[in-house]
């Protein structure tokens, strides 16, 4: 617990008290925020966070890393696989983003990645992540993942092995590259409102570090000394303490960063910060067995790329008609006359609410399985 506590007080100290000196900084470098063209015509508003220093994703990646090992060592809970694998999908997405928010910046247009570039690049992160969490197996031959599909825990008729060592290795890779590829970009097209990604990720994650947590307390170590019904309800995730820590100190980060993202925002994380968020829900998803609990537990990350995709196929469907006023759909709420902050305040609370329906699912599943 002590470990918990102080990564997560560490990595929210240095993003809060910290934060100010990486602006300077970024002032100096010239990281400042592009605005879209469009979104000037139909957002007044946004034409004046032009130049309002960006990447600010950077400071919360390094928060998130400091606290973790500070955590990690001073309460004898050494970082494990598993936590360095959140790691790497957290960092790895970050860097697509900051290519892609450096490409911006330096040209002061808001061209940066191409899509399909973000997600050759995503997908370049995903896979050695995916291939070192089918190994390095622990005392009880457990894998950081499964090659199984989960919902609250695995699915044993879901196997993706069942087809196969090729075939099976292919669909395992295939899965956990939509999961990756889809939240980090889910995440990327909710950040377009002053603390609006950052604050919905603080519930989001905060719900993975309590499921990761209560993990822990009901793991399946005991083996024989085990009754039947405990045997049933236990998680045989490898190191869920471990992701409640990484989780916890991630949260703690993003706590702090926000205090500097209150609107009118002095700092935005750009697409190096959200498409990192995207990167730690994915990784706590998939090691915590819980990959189809994430679409209602990080639902608020569906929202906003499902009003594109919505607008596109009625765009579509209709020759030139739109379903939204713009997409996404806070975009949408804005032109309907909402203030930000209402939009990003309710946003935030349907955030609140599926994580914790997420949650009370997971610990209902466990009553049914006791």
């Amino acid at each position: 617990m002590r470990s918990l506590l102080t990564a997560a007080a560490i990595s929210l100290a240095f993003t809060l008290f910290l934060t100010p000196v990486f602006l300077r900084l970024f002032r100096k470098w010239g990281w400042g925020q592009v605005i879209r063209t469009p979104e000037n015509i139909h957002n007044p508003s946004h034409g004046a966070k032009r130049g309002t220093p960006t990447m600010g994703g950077t400071i919360f990646i390094a928060g998130t890393i400091v606290g973790y090992l500070v955590g990690a060592f001073t309460g004898n809970n050494p970082p494990t696989v598993s936590g360095l694998l959140v790691l790497w999908m957290m960092v790895g997405f970050g860097v697509v983003g900051f290519i892609d928010d450096y490409m911006k910046v330096r040209s002061q247009r808001s061209l940066g990645l191409s899509g399909w570039r973000k997600i050759v690049g995503q997908i370049i992160v995903v896979v050695p992540f995916s291939i070192l969490a089918l190994n390095f197996p622990n005392t009880w031959e457990e894998t950081p993942a499964s090659p199984y599909i989960s919902i609250f825990r695995d699915v044993p008729v879901l196997s993706f092995m069942a087809l196969g060592p090729i075939l099976g290795w292919l669909l395992y890779l295939a899965w956990t590259a939509l999961i990756g590829v889809g939240y980090s970009n889910g995440v990327n097209l909710t950040d377009g409102l002053d603390g609006l990604a950052a604050g919905a990720g603080i519930f989001v994650t905060g719900a993975y570090s309590l499921i990761a947590f209560w993990q822990f307390n009901q793991a399946c170590w005991g083996g024989e000394g085990l009754s039947p019904s405990a045997i049933s309800a236990c998680y045989p995730t490898p190191n869920p303490f471990d992701l409640a820590i990484v989780s916890a100190s991630f949260v703690g980060a993003l706590v702090g960063f926000l205090w500097w993202q209150a609107p009118k925002a002095e700092v935005f994380m750009g697409d190096v910060g959200s498409m990192a968020i995207g990167g730690v829900i994915a990784a706590m998803a998939i090691l915590t067995r819980t990959e189809l609990l994430s679409l209602l537990v990080a639902g608020v990350f569906i929202i906003a790329p499902g009003s594109v995709i919505l607008q596109r196929m009625y765009f579509k469907a209709t020759r030139g008609k739109r379903l939204f006023l713009m997409s996404p759909f806070h975009h949408h709420l804005e032109m309907r006359g909402w203030p930000e902050v209402k939009i990003t305040v309710r946003m935030w609370i349907i955030a609140g609410l599926l994580a914790v329906s997420g949650i009370g699912f997971f610990y209902v599943e466990w009553l049914s399985q006791t």
